[in-house]
């Protein structure tokens, strides 16, 4: 199985419908290729730091790099 349909089951088991499944899989690829770029990072640390996003978003919790400075509890 290739990444593309790795991501997009994940997704699916995340609870996206396939077609929105697949649109968010392949925007998951291109942020990652964007971070390598950008950053610096292997493409493995910068796909589990997104998955960890995705996961986290999906059970409703608020990474803390994007709370506000005053919810840092």
């Amino acid at each position: 199985m290739d990444e593309l349909a790795q991501l997009t089951k994940l997704c699916r088991e995340l609870g996206a419908a396939s077609e929105q499944a697949d649109v968010m899989a392949r925007q998951l690829m291109k942020r990652v290729d964007q971070l390598v770029a950008e950053r610096g990072q292997n493409r493995e640390e910068a796909m589990a730091y997104l998955l960890r996003l995705v996961v986290e978003g999906r059970q409703g919790v608020v990474p803390g790099e994007f709370r506000s400075p005053g919810k840092l509890k």
